[in-house]
């Protein structure tokens, strides 16, 4: 009786591929003839992750109270130098619990006429290396 060698190096049976990254749409768009939702994919659905975190506030997720940049409390302190460090230092602190991205830079502007901060997110998806951005425009409402 004959033994054969399964594992052939010469025709390999499994093939390594990447695993996609999906994430549910907060705006809840729907597929115009299915009827559900659209979910986001890949590089979307990382910076919908960064997105919800860094618009996360303390509290605000269950069983997970210390998770969130608490940006919100920094939009009654003064617009200054001070404030932009203390944004960019929660928001890079929260960007740490994403295991997904390896932060480039964040910068936060103060634009005083219009009462808002313009954030500036630049990071590294691991797993494609690719580098996305996410924008966002911070403004308290009175």
């Amino acid at each position: 009786m004959a033994i054969e060698n399964i594992s052939d190096k010469n025709n390999p049976k499994t093939v390594a591929r990447k695993k996609g990254f999906r994430d549910l749409d907060l705006k809840l768009v729907l597929h115009p003839f299915r009827k559900d939702i659209i979910p986001l994919k890949d590089a979307n659905a990382v910076k919908n992750a960064v997105k919800n975190l860094i618009l996360t506030n303390f509290f605000e997720r269950p069983f997970q109270p210390a998770l969130g940049a608490n940006l919100r409390g920094l939009l009654f302190e003064p617009m200054d130098s001070i404030t932009e460090l203390a944004i960019e230092d929660n928001i890079r602190r929260v960007l740490l619990k994403e295991p997904r991205i390896k932060v480039i830079y964040i910068n936060a502007e103060s634009d005083e006429d219009a009462n808002h901060y313009n954030l500036t997110v630049k990071f590294r998806i691991k797993q494609s290396d690719q580098e996305e951005q996410v924008a966002i425009v911070l403004r308290r409402l009175r």
